[in-house]
């Protein structure tokens, strides 16, 4: 018999996905913003151009492992 909490599961992985991909996002940006920033001494327009950037590639890369 079929289990009606079924759905709501299935609602929380999707949930929890997009987590991953945030915090995955997030976790690259700031890593890169910092080791811009202050490693390099990079400019603030520049270090937040590359943490955007970094942020929009580990991001795509984090949903491309959960849809596998």
């Amino acid at each position: 018999m079929r289990d009606l909490s079924q759905p709501s599961v299935q609602g929380s992985g999707a949930m929890k996905k997009w987590g991953v991909i945030a915090l995955h996002a997030a976790v690259a940006a700031t890593f890169i913003f910092l080791l811009q920033r202050f490693s390099l001494n990079a400019s603030l327009e520049s270090s937040l151009l590359w943490a955007l950037t970094f942020a929009v590639c580990a991001a795509g890369l984090a949903y491309k492992q959960t849809i596998r």
